[in-house]
């Protein structure tokens, strides 16, 4: 179903009622860009820590605009055994509100802008027919403002007792102001009087001085043209003036709720408590949380605490693609082509129709980057998943519910795109802490190419490469005994500087430390301002063309469910690295180079990937945080993944 402005109120009620009826959503977004910086592949390097990930998505993402969310409720129905959907695919636009409203600044991404276009994304529904939201500061200075005004048009408090200080160059218009309400009160015929457009701080000064000059019998209210606004005074007995106010405080409530708009649906989302399935879903998530709720925090765990508070249960299905026993039999975990895998042996597609009254989506069809189409596939892809970890029980299941203990090892577990041995960000508890012994941290000059460093590494064998900036890049080692002699050999270059893993993060960790010391309250530009910069080597290795090394880096980790029987082991997605003369070429294996290829290119789609006791804000989710701030302590005192005996997902002593 298609929600745009105009029909978003007179279907809220079919949105509520879907999201109190199903047992998980699916979600997918669409947005105006990826990147405001550095390319895609930078912006996800292959040994990005959770936390660098965070900050750079955090720091180069959250400008553009999520302005197509897209909203799928399942609901099984036991009875015929199939599952009924609810689509909704909402156009969203922050359209300023009032003149005190936010007036939102976002950026687009020309590639990306292109590409929806090429998808037939129709951008004059958004920018034309958006529905508009506040995030919850935006919404409580509102209502404030609203308040206030309020308390100004009644006269209450001190200003209905004593008369109003009037500027001297004021009081002329005041005084002609008053003439004529005295001259219309005296007039027994005339029932409303307009007075002439002002500003508005006259027409606060009106509203001050009327509240004590005239406390009964009129009704003061501006109305406003598309032009200008106005006062009108209308004559009143006490009962239609209370009567009026009370119309009027109806209408600036409804307009606030109008204005909160889209933010009504996320609030009832969260307020559900109830799983939600994404696929690729991290920038999902951090657009919706930073977009409807407040802007992201600073640190990668409070974030986490944050997400939890918002949404108690994720479920990202490109982690669950990538895992076993899936990966061994899913060779693409794109979103369509994992589609098209899940209807074929060994999986079982599950039998899906759409309610009453709720358009169908045909997956023949395939309206990918369609929000609620992307929406709909990624539900469907979860049912089929975890219905097959059904299969492997004894007796085997048919049907595994959203609340089944078999999905809990992937709940809160979002993936992390490229990263090579980090498969995913744990919104739970610490995060993989991998042994990268093997790897090394490499300064050059800003002309240097991929070639270059298969050149300057042609004698240590096979190696994988994974770029950060212009002038650096990580590289991977087969061997941990080759990274001294690897560093060694670098001490009396001048071109180049050699530094092990392990002494790149302690640096950098000092150097953190240092500009903490001098934060002030702008503190994330003053970090931007303080970070060290690699000083460009003085000369320049002259490069030959080398042919490329094809590295494939097999990294495993299991997940064990809490049936004692059941073993899942789990494999990230291979990846390898290509030496071409072009810079970044981090890519996967031969199997998915063309589908994650393409992932790139389709950026901006889920591969990067008051009435309303459902919209109140997250009361159950704030109080929350202490409890979770309490478990981040007494996980962190474990100092590694291993230690902590809540852990489902295990990582191996070695890569």
């Amino acid at each position: 179903m298609e929600i745009i402005r105009s029909n978003f109120k007179s279907n809220l009620h079919k949105v509520y009622q879907a999201i109190e009826e199903a047992d998980f959503f699916a979600i997918d977004g669409e947005f105006s860009g990826i990147s405001d910086g550095p390319s895609v592949t930078a912006l996800t390097s292959g040994f990005d820590t959770p936390e660098e990930r965070y900050q750079k998505l955090k720091k180069h993402s959250m400008d553009f605009l999520l302005f197509q969310f897209g909203l799928c409720a399942f609901k099984y129905d036991h009875t015929d055994s199939k599952y009924i959907t609810k689509s909704f695919n909402f156009y969203v636009f922050p359209k300023p509100f009032s003149r005190s409203s936010p007036d939102v600044k976002f950026v687009c991404q020309s590639s990306s802008i292109d590409f929806l276009a090429s998808q037939g994304f129709d951008f004059n529904k958004v920018f034309c027919s958006g529905i508009p939201y506040l995030n919850q500061e935006e919404e409580r200075h509102l209502r404030e403002q609203f308040d206030e005004k309020r308390s100004q048009a009644n006269g209450a408090g001190a200003l209905a007792k004593c008369p109003v200080t009037i500027p001297e160059d004021q009081r002329k218009f005041i005084d002609q102001v008053i003439e004529k309400i005295e001259n219309f009160l005296q007039n027994k015929e005339k029932k409303s009087l307009d007075l002439e457009p002002c500003t508005g701080f006259q027409r606060k000064l009106i509203y001050q001085t009327l509240s004590w000059k005239f406390p009964k019998g009129i009704h003061v209210e501006t109305l406003e043209t598309e032009k200008e606004r106005h006062i009108v005074i209308s004559k009143v007995d006490e009962e239609e003036r209370k009567r009026r106010e009370q119309e009027k405080y109806a209408k600036e409530q409804e307009e606030l709720n109008d204005a909160v708009g889209f933010s009504r649906v996320i609030h009832a989302i969260a307020n559900s408590r109830k799983l939600v399935v994404g696929h690729n879903m991290l920038l999902d998530v951090m657009h919706t949380i930073h977009q409807f709720y407040c802007p992201l925090p600073a640190d990668l765990n409070e974030f986490k605490e944050m997400t939890i508070c918002v949404f108690p249960r994720l479920l990202d299905t490109k982690l669950m693609a990538s895992t076993q026993p899936f990966k061994d039999i899913i060779n693409n975990t794109s979103l369509a082509e994992l589609e098209k895998r899940l209807k074929e042996t060994p999986f079982d597609p599950p039998k899906v129709e759409s309610a009453e009254g709720f358009p169908s989506y045909d997956t023949a069809s395939e309206q990918l980057h369609e929000a609620g189409y992307d929406a709909y596939i990624t539900g469907l892809c979860f049912i089929s998943m975890a219905n097959y970890l059904g299969s492997l029980l004894g007796p085997p299941k048919v049907c595994v519910s959203a609340r089944s203990k078999l999905i809990e090892p992937f709940f809160n577990k979002l993936f992390l795109m490229r990263v090579m041995d980090i498969p995913y960000l744990n919104l739970e508890g610490p995060d993989l802490q991998p042994k990268r012994d093997h790897v090394l941290h490499v300064t050059f000059p800003k002309e240097w190419k991929t070639s270059d460093l298969y050149q300057l590494f042609s004698a240590f064998g096979n190696i994988q490469i994974s770029w950060i900036d212009d002038t650096s890049a990580f590289v991977s080692l087969s061997q941990p005994e080759q990274v001294q002699i690897a560093v060694n050999t670098s001490k009396y270059a001048e071109s180049y500087r050699i530094q092990t893993y392990a002494e790149y993060v302690g640096k950098k960790q000092e150097d953190n430390k240092q500009v903490k010391r001098k934060w002030t309250e702008d503190s994330w530009k003053e970090v931007d301002r303080k970070q060290p910069k690699v000083s460009s080597p003085c000369s320049h290795t002259n490069s030959k063309n080398i042919p490329a090394l094809l590295v494939t880096a097999h990294v495993c980790f299991t997940v064990r469910t809490c049936l004692p029987h059941l073993l899942l082991p789990m494999c990230v997605s291979h990846f390898t690295a290509t030496g071409m003369t072009g810079k970044r070429n981090l890519s996967p294996d031969p199997e998915e180079a063309g589908s994650e290829d393409k992932e790139l290119e389709e950026i901006s789609d889920s591969e990067l990937e008051q009435i309303d006791s459902c919209a109140d804000p997250f009361p159950e989710g704030r109080r929350k945080v202490k409890k979770l701030k309490r478990m981040k302590k007494e996980l962190s005192l474990a100092g590694t993944v291993a230690d902590s005996p809540a852990m489902l997902f295990e990582v191996p002593d070695t890569w």
